[in-house]
């Protein structure tokens, strides 16, 4: 058995990766560039830090995460237990405090006896059993090895980042704390509010159209020659606010400022829109503006958000921004396993395998993990059913068109379908969709036993 593995990214999925493949045996080195080669979107240099959202997702048992979220619990994922340690309130869904999550996640890294954390850039990817997770800001030169080795042209999205304000900044006169529907959080409520009328509403909008962005091209400019675009510039799961508003005067109004579910304690009605701030850290000192990915200049940022009312005086912590988001056309290059198809002994997992979403990365990066394992082992890789939520993503991913491929998100449409048995109503149907994707992770785990070398301190 080959007792090594270079695994290079030392974000969601690499450091789930790292830990996956140390558990099960193997020595493992763990390369990350940063600190030595910043980035355009992280701040620390710590492993795991969460760049956009501060949220995992919806952690209710029917949601598409809830149930992706089921699944790594039960799989045993170092991240999800990291998260839960550190949640913050956020109704229904699993939310972190991210500086608490990321330096958790190091820490564990750093005190595994398998596990030597190396802070430097891979340029090339070496030979040997290597996972790569590298993310969405995957450097140049590795971006350029990878295209050699699957002999496709890497591809790329745009994705963008909501901004922080200081909680002691919010006129709380005019905020109020809520949450829709009120499932599942404290008795106040979890989300903070700020209501808008109808005035308010289109008068944001109409300077939300016309603020200053920065030019998507000083981004372009660190793209090389041959790299191509997906279908779309932006990932329509993450679009920049502007880019929504431009769709129509009520798309803000239907979308991330619905006010459904939500009611102004001041009039006791219905606000014509809302903006939702989560809570940002475990003290409460910061929020994070839901939904308010952007792409607009700093000055533009402060003049056009500080029109919502309550964030008149609001100070930012972080303002929104735009990055590349590199991945690769997995339908042409990999396998369900992961594996690279014209170099099995690498794995790709996270946002550079084709998958999005926090949890998403999470998942690829355990499977990748355990695969490496497997395989260095001499044992078959894993291909989990597609009825489950990891294994439906994996297929996904892998067998879509390579002409129109775009990343995918953890969503009930990529479970196989139910059949007959499909009852009508579409939460009936999520239940079911839920509950057998948990029976049928729990039989294929009964009939693939752990390996014999799990968990072994050689």
């Amino acid at each position: 058995m080959a007792s090594e593995v270079l695994v290079i990214g030392g974000g969601l999925a690499g450091s789930e990766a790292a830990w996956q493949a140390a558990e099960m045996g193997l020595h493992v080195t763990l390369a990350e560039m940063r600190p030595l080669t910043p980035t355009g979107a992280h701040q620390t240099d710590r492993l795991a830090e969460l760049v956009c959202s501060n949220s995992l997702g919806s952690s209710l048992p029917d949601r598409p995460s809830g149930v992706l979220l089921g699944e790594l619990r039960r799989l045993d994922s170092l991240l999800v237990r990291c998260a839960q340690q550190v949640s913050v309130p956020a109704g229904g869904a699993l939310a972190v405090d991210r500086a608490a999550f990321s330096a958790l996640v190091t820490e564990a890294i750093e005190r595994h006896p398998r596990i030597r954390l190396e802070r430097r850039e891979v340029l090339e990817i070496p030979p040997g059993w290597v996972v790569c997770a590298t993310g969405p800001l995957t450097s140049l030169a590795l971006a350029d090895s990878l295209a050699r080795l699957t002999g496709e042209a890497y591809l790329y999205f745009f994705d963008a980042i909501a901004p922080i304000v200081e909680a002691s900044s919010l006129d709380m006169q005019v905020v109020y704390r809520a949450s829709r529907f009120a499932r599942g959080e404290t008795l106040a409520g979890d989300y903070l509010n700020c209501p808008l009328d109808e005035g308010e509403y289109d008068a944001f909008v109409t300077a939300l159209r016309t603020a200053e962005r920065i030019p998507l091209r000083q981004f372009e400019q660190d793209l090389r020659h041959g790299v191509r675009a997906g279908a779309g510039t932006y990932f329509e799961g993450c679009l920049p606010l502007e880019v929504m508003a431009e769709r129509g005067p009520k798309s803000l109004a239907f979308g991330p400022l619905r006010p459904i579910g939500l009611r102004d304690p001041r009039t006791g009605l219905r606000p014509h829109a809302v903006v939702q701030l989560r809570q940002e850290d475990r003290e409460a000192t910061s929020y994070n503006l839901v939904g308010f990915q952007t792409n607009l200049t700093y000055a533009e940022q402060q003049r056009v958000f500080r029109l919502i009312p309550g964030l008149g005086s609001a100070q930012f912590f972080r303002y929104g921004q735009m990055h590349r988001n590199t991945f690769v056309n997995a339908p042409a290059v990999l396998l369900p396993t992961l594996q690279l198809r014209r170099r099995p002994d690498l794995l790709l997992a996270g946002q550079l395998s084709g998958v999005e979403g926090y949890l998403g990365n999470i998942a690829t990066g355990l499977l990748a993990g355990r695969n490496v394992a497997r395989l260095a082992a001499g044992e078959p890789a894993w291909i989990l059913p597609q009825e489950t939520m990891i294994g439906a993503l994996c297929h996904y991913v892998t067998s879509a068109s390579p002409d129109t491929f775009q990343p995918m998100k953890a969503n009930l449409g990529i479970l196989s379908g139910l059949g007959e048995q499909a009852p009508k109503a579409r939460r009936e149907r999520a239940s079911l969709l839920a509950r057998r994707a948990a029976d049928c992770m729990e039989r294929y785990l009964g009939e693939h036993s752990p390996s014999s070398y799990a968990h072994s301190h050689d």
